[in-house]
């Protein structure tokens, strides 16, 4: 028993990690501080305003605007996770983060961004079902469907959390641990470790890229199609019409694969730290922050339902 104590003792000795991602920039850490709070601020309001559009506005009860609205919940949930946490550590110097919180902090992480990846490859398809089967989409898309969709979202990401934090946290930690990074991301706890790594990584290559690489293709193989529809329509309203559609969705999907893919699916990625602390800053603050942007400005209905609710305030006459 004694023995087993030891051991316990021995594994449990480290009770706090440090994130030291950009320390190397002294002067610049009240300025991270401003910016990350001010984008953490915007992503907030931003995001719920669009909750906001779509609860009150009967016309955007559709499927769309149902995974518009559930994107935002998760996007809100997504940075909160992170952001408030880097912007106290970049303004109070503080930059020691419990054992658990640090647990806590990439499972929550790793939650939220594998079903972010699962709700664009969802929203994909949906956009897939409304352009090239019009007529059907009703029926393809019913609301058990869609709750579905996005609980099967939760739940793929529920799993790749907990494979990613049990595997990540069943390594050895010894000292005063640094960790290389503004969040515990599983690269840089990996890192971070005294134990050898070589079975997480292939465990975290092989889950990160097959559901990257999963989702991505749903993506693509719809986006192919719709392309391919959209260019057959006959005339340049209905092209129009119908691209206007997916663009906004286009464009969030390519930010966030890209940002992602270049995190994740490249082998050189972990070496560079400060590279890879950039990079995350756009898929784990900026993302979220640009998304009811990209989706609000590019959108006729939402803006069309933001001048009703506008007009019903007295704002326009």
């Amino acid at each position: 028993e004694h023995d087993m104590k030891g051991n316990m003792e021995n594994h449990t000795k480290i009770t706090e990690f440090m994130l030291s991602g950009f320390k190397s920039h002294p002067g610049s850490q009240l300025l991270l501080s401003v910016l990350f709070s001010m984008m953490y601020i915007v992503t907030v309001v931003g995001n719920a305003c669009m909750i906001l559009i779509i609860r009150t506005d009967s016309n955007l009860h559709t499927p769309m605007y149902f995974f518009l609205q559930n994107l935002s919940i998760l996007d809100i949930c997504y940075s909160s996770v992170i952001t408030p946490k880097a912007a106290l550590t970049f303004s109070l110097g503080r930059r020691l983060i419990s054992y658990n919180g640090c647990a806590s902090q990439m499972f929550f992480f790793s939650l939220f961004g594998t079903t972010e990846a699962f709700f664009l490859a969802v929203m994909a398809y949906d956009r897939f079902c409304a352009i090239c089967y019009p007529l059907l989409y009703t029926i393809i898309m019913n609301k058990r469907l869609c709750v579905f969709m996005v609980m099967g979202s939760y739940l793929s990401g529920c799993i790749n959390c907990t494979i990613q934090t049990g595997f990540t946290f069943s390594l050895s930690f010894c000292g005063l641990q640094e960790i290389n990074h503004f969040f515990c991301d599983v690269p840089a706890v990996m890192h971070a470790s005294c134990s050898d790594i070589l079975v997480n990584k292939i465990v975290m290559l092989a889950l990160c890229g097959s559901i990257i690489v999963g989702t991505a293709l749903v993506v693509f193989i719809s986006y192919g199609y719709i392309i391919l529809t959209i260019v057959q329509m006959p005339s340049a309203e209905s092209r129009r019409k119908a691209f206007s559609t997916c663009s906004s969705h286009m464009l969030a999907v390519s930010l966030f694969f890209g940002s992602v893919f270049f995190m994740y699916a490249q082998p050189g990625v972990t070496s560079s730290p400060d590279k890879s602390n950039t990079v995350s800053v756009l898929y784990t603050i900026v993302i979220p922050m640009l998304n009811p942007f990209i989706y609000t400005l590019r959108n006729h209905e939402v803006k069309g339902s933001l001048k009703k609710q506008f007009k019903r305030k007295g704002f326009f006459q």
